[in-house]
């Protein structure tokens, strides 16, 4: 995987009555598929397959053990919706996701989407996802105050840790994972997350 590259925003005229908002989404019916929302615009995301969703809960099975065993905060799975930005509304639910002890609300954890984004987003790359969305979501994570991102390969067996949009350090297959000062004394063999 490459390097990090912002996305440039793209200016053009739109309604903002045409976009909808994070709770509006919240809101909406359950009709069996998931979505996100991408600058006020609903973005229906398709079923992954068998090995991504493998990989993905591996990966969150791993991150929640060891946050929970030494009292953290807490992992999201899948489907929890983080609001990355307001006006236009950003709302994007990673396959795996860690919100520190410290950052969680005083009445605890919300019933509707984190007002913020996650301290580690994990992304596990399908064979459909395009490389540009794939960057722009890093951005939008770091641009939100994301500490970590780490994209997950299943084709290449690789995890690429994003420490910062320009700072990504690969690990491969025979590599052990790490936290750092994020996650203190997690690791996990890269090969551990693959099927």
């Amino acid at each position: 995987m490459e390097e990090f590259v912002p996305a440039q925003a793209v200016s053009a005229p739109i309604s903002t009555r045409s976009l909808m908002t994070a709770e509006e989404l919240f809101d909406l019916p359950d009709d069996d598929f998931r979505y996100e929302l991408v600058n006020g615009v609903l973005a229906r995301m398709t079923p992954t397959g068998a090995e991504h969703g493998v990989v993905a809960a591996r990966t969150g099975q791993f991150l929640s053990e060891h946050v929970s065993a030494f009292g953290l905060g807490v992992c999201c799975g899948a489907e929890t919706g983080f609001i990355l930005r307001r006006a236009p509304d950003v709302v994007r639910a990673p396959d795996a996701g860690f919100v520190s002890q410290r950052r969680i609300p005083e009445p605890g954890v919300p019933t509707g989407y984190w007002p913020f984004a996650p301290d580690l987003a994990v992304e596990v790359v399908s064979p459909t996802d395009r490389p540009t969305d794939l960057r722009a979501k890093i951005g939008e994570y770091f641009s939100a105050g994301s500490q970590q991102v780490w994209v997950v390969e299943p084709a290449t067996r690789t995890v690429h840790a994003y420490r910062g949009p320009h700072d990504v350090q690969v690990f491969g297959i025979d590599d052990e994972l790490t936290g750092d000062e994020m996650l203190p004394g997690f690791r996990c063999p890269v090969g551990r997350l693959f099927p």
